[in-house]
């Protein structure tokens, strides 16, 4: 028989409450190791071990190529991920979590890094081109619409129209762009609440127009 003792435990403590079911998949995009992970194109996964942190997640299960946790955000049950693809393939993991829970377009949100914007600037879209980003790009040929709103973080334009791309988003932050960034991640919650709740214009009024 059962230790009733035990019994209370697990309830007082939330261990036998059962979470519902996922609606939502929120995704951010970045290169898997540790040489990348203070890179401009890991904001998406920056920003994703904020928002575990803040909704009291972990994100350390490996499913669907990715790391895998379970959130409640703005009531909503969620599915957060760091597809471990590699940036330019993160389509195969988004496309492969959302078949699996038959979560539609509009109910992907992807979080990125944005090469033209300044660091620590923010913008939502309810959906469009891939805008010169591969993980997007990777993203709409595997989903096969363009139809998911994203959150884009920027990481500062080049220093030079010359410099390559590739070199320029796998380099590090300077210092104070790391405190700028880091300030940032708590209006990409409050837009995130937003989206997830359908609101995504309310979530653009947060993000789009807000200064460093």
């Amino acid at each position: 028989m059962a230790d009733i003792f035990e019994l209370f435990k697990k309830i007082s403590s939330g261990e036998d409450k059962k979470r519902a079911p996922v609606t939502h998949i929120v995704a951010g995009l970045g290169n898997p190791g540790d040489k990348y992970y203070l890179t401009r194109h890991n904001a998406g996964f920056l920003a994703m071990d904020y928002i575990s942190q803040k909704y009291g997640a972990k994100i350390d299960r490996v499913k669907y190529k990715s790391l895998c946790g379970e959130a409640t955000v703005g009531g909503v049950s969620v599915l957060l991920m760091k597809p471990q693809t590699f940036m330019n393939n993160s389509g195969e993991a988004i496309a492969e979590a959302a078949n699996f829970y038959k979560i539609p377009p509009e109910n992907i949100i992807i979080i990125c890094d944005d090469v033209n914007l300044d660091v620590a600037r923010l913008r939502v879209r309810r959906k469009g081109s891939d805008g010169g980003q591969n993980g997007l790009k990777s993203i709409v040929n595997h989903l096969g619409s363009d139809a998911f709103p994203r959150i884009r973080i920027g990481v500062g334009q080049k220093p030079h129209p010359d410099y390559d791309l590739a070199s320029w988003v796998l380099s590090e932050f300077k210092a104070e762009d790391k405190e700028k960034l880091f300030d940032c991640f708590g209006r990409v919650c409050d837009g995130l609440e937003k989206v997830i709740a359908g609101d995504v214009d309310g979530a653009m009024q947060i993000c789009n127009s807000a200064k460093n």
